[in-house]
């Protein structure tokens, strides 16, 4: 811990990357408190992964092995027809060598690791739920942040990590910026519904005309998680995540009525789903990070978008490398925000650089020809083993060479 002046952060959204970095700014002798708009612990959402740099970051935040304790038995990842027979199956690579495959060897649900950063971070951060930063007020010493219950705090620095929506983002832009939002074209739904006899541990994913795709894995003994991604880029669909539930579960619905396969028992269960969510699948691309004494990190500052298979490490990283460089200097939080930035931006650069529009609508055809020349070559692709040897084989993740750095500060 460096001898020197302690931080008053306040961080706003208690998903992967605001704990996280009030788990390290506690660490670097900093006061840490993180408020959640959610009236309590937002320990739900569906399964997600880590990879390369943030297998390292749970490990050096000494959470790794709770994170083995809760991962989902996920081997591989099947490509199925409409009648449920399986085409071609990629599994996942536990070597221990190379690179993660379609499924990485630590599925865990976003849930239990929200969990697992809380238990890490409650006995030195205060949490608080039920409020979020209306507003803030910053001049050259302080920020008075203006919250949802009435009351005003002060705070010698503001962080944004409440997502790839941030309100915080929104207010540092100057007024009429763009949003910015690098969008894929393409729209995501999931959703959780009674696992029967027939679903398996292997993900199965199902192709259907007109650029739709169903995925279709289970977490345990009693769910399955269910989703529906579309290609589309009309109005409509870019707005529907902002209306109600039931007209994105109508939505959804109508656009999949006749897909094929076990459409129709799927969208039976979203309607009475307990756990249900609709987005639009985008990148955060945004010159800026920080202005004064406010910063963002983690999919506030650089969403990559699911497809990139790297959001929950990407937040590790940055929460780490945020925390690292304030810890340097807390005396000069400009100066650690300039040195943050230049930092993360080759490893953001490169985690989202993996999305590639033009090769995710290979996976998502429009006609039933180029589902069925998909199928086979990817059929033929399993059969010589080659999705196993090039992922073995690899030198890099989707991360690529880049590592983070060391902090003397945050050792213990």
């Amino acid at each position: 811990m460096r001898a020197g002046r302690s931080l008053r952060v306040l961080i706003a959204g208690g998903g992967i990357a605001g704990p996280a970095l009030a788990f390290w700014l506690a660490r670097g002798g900093h006061q840490a408190t993180v408020i959640e708009r959610f009236p309590a612990l937002r320990a739900t959402g569906a399964q997600v992964d880590l990879r390369g740099q943030g297998i390292d970051m749970a490990q050096r935040m000494g959470i790794l092995e709770s994170i083995r304790d809760h991962l989902v038995d996920e081997p591989g990842v099947a490509f199925v027809d409409a009648h449920g027979k399986t085409r071609a199956t990629i599994m996942a690579n536990t070597s221990g060598q190379g690179r993660q495959s379609l499924t990485s060897e630590y599925e865990i649900m976003r849930g239990d690791l929200v969990r697992i950063l809380n238990d890490a971070t409650k006995q030195s951060v205060e949490c608080r739920y039920g409020l979020s930063v209306d507003r803030f007020d910053q001049d050259a010493d302080t920020v008075l942040a203006h919250l949802s219950d009435g009351s005003e705090q002060e705070y010698d620095l503001l962080v944004g990590a409440d997502g790839q929506g941030s309100r915080i983002r929104q207010a540092l832009l100057p007024a009429g910026s763009p949003e910015p939002y690098w969008r894929t074209g393409m729209h995501m739904a999931y959703w959780f519904i009674p696992r029967v006899a027939g679903d398996g541990n292997i993900r199965d994913t199902y192709m259907a005309t007109r650029g739709r795709q169903i995925m279709r894995r289970s977490h345990n003994t009693t769910e399955t998680q269910v989703y529906f991604v579309l290609r589309e880029t009309s109005a409509q669909a870019s707005a529907i995540h902002r209306q109600p539930v039931d007209e994105q579960k109508a939505f959804w619905a109508e656009r999949f009525q006749d897909a094929g396969w076990q459409t129709q028992r799927f969208i039976r269960g979203m309607q009475d789903a307990s756990f249900f969510y609709s987005q639009e699948v985008v990148q955060v691309r945004s010159n800026l990070w920080s202005k004064g004494r406010v910063v963002l990190v983690g999919d506030a500052a650089h969403c990559a978008s699911p497809y990139s298979g790297m959001g929950v490490t990407g937040s590790l990283v940055g929460a780490y490398t945020l925390a690292g460089e304030l810890s340097q200097s807390p005396d000069d939080h400009r100066a650690a925000f300039a040195r943050y930035e230049a930092t993360l931006r080759p490893f953001v650069n490169e985690i989202q650089s993996t999305v590639k529009p033009r090769l995710l609508r290979v996976g998502l055809p429009n006609t039933r020809a180029a589902i069925t020349a998909f199928q086979t070559a990817t059929a033929a692709a399993t059969r010589l083993h080659i999705p196993e040897l090039v992922a073995r084989f690899a030198t890099e993740d989707r991360g690529g060479s880049w590592q983070p750095a060391t902090y003397p500060e945050l050792a213990r």
